[in-house]
């Protein structure tokens, strides 16, 4: 298991873009990794179709993206081309005959069980478990800045991902929490850690939300110019 602010695992798979030693894949760049149980499964192919089509949302942000999934390299490649025919005739995707992002093998569930990424509930024909829909956003220093679990049967919302990456990166430079529901160019909270004279030099346009309690800790400044 990884825990948040971890360096994520360096490892060595075979995928479908050949072997990947996923450190030296990275580089300093932000990446994603994320599991399915299944090829050829219906709500599996929905999703990589929507991060294909995402990708250059991905690449604006400086995100590298890395599928992975318990079965082999042979059934990615066969699968792909179901994931590129969905993209086309539901998501109106280009004619493409290659996955944007590599899909990486994990027959033996090596890599499963040492990301915390097995579903117990979820079991193929062998009676062996499946990989669940996990989600690792790794950040330029290789550690884990958030990860997320979903089971078989809840497809992940992939732009609601993206916007989870969009508060990271902001937080990462800036000393702003972004608040319930927030988007790009939306408000941002200033971190209680800022004393009431540093947010004033930091956040000059900053505002105060008055509460009951007459604590002053509720406020709010705009991102344009971070």
């Amino acid at each position: 298991m990884v825990n948040l602010g971890d360096i994520f695992p360096d490892f060595t798979a075979d995928s479908t873009e050949g072997t990947i030693k996923f450190h030296d894949k990275i580089a300093n760049s932000w990446a994603i990794l994320f599991s399915h149980p299944a090829d050829f499964t219906p709500v599996c192919t929905t999703e990589l179709a929507n991060v294909h089509k995402l990708k250059p949302e991905f690449e604006k942000r400086g995100v590298k993206l890395f599928a992975l999934s318990c079965n082999d390299t042979a059934s990615h490649n066969a699968w792909t081309k179901d994931v590129l025919s969905y993209s086309k005739k539901v998501l109106d995707g280009s004619e493409e005959t290659t996955l944007s992002f590599p899909i990486i093998a994990d027959p033996d569930r090596t890599l499963a069980v040492k990301f915390g990424m097995v579903d117990p509930d979820e079991k193929d024909a062998a009676g062996l478990p499946l990989t669940c829909r996990a989600v690792f956003i790794i950040g330029k220093d290789q550690k884990l800045k958030a990860s997320l679990l979903y089971p078989a049967t809840t497809g992940r919302s992939f732009p609601e991902i993206l916007r989870v990456v969009d508060s990271l990166q902001l937080t990462a430079t800036k000393k702003v929490a972004t608040p319930a529901n927030w988007n790009v160019g939306d408000e941002v909270m200033v971190v209680p850690s800022l004393s009431k004279e540093q947010a004033q030099t930091e956040f000059p346009q900053h505002r105060l939300i008055e509460v009951p309690s007459k604590k002053e800790y509720i406020r709010l400044t705009v991102t344009k110019d971070m």
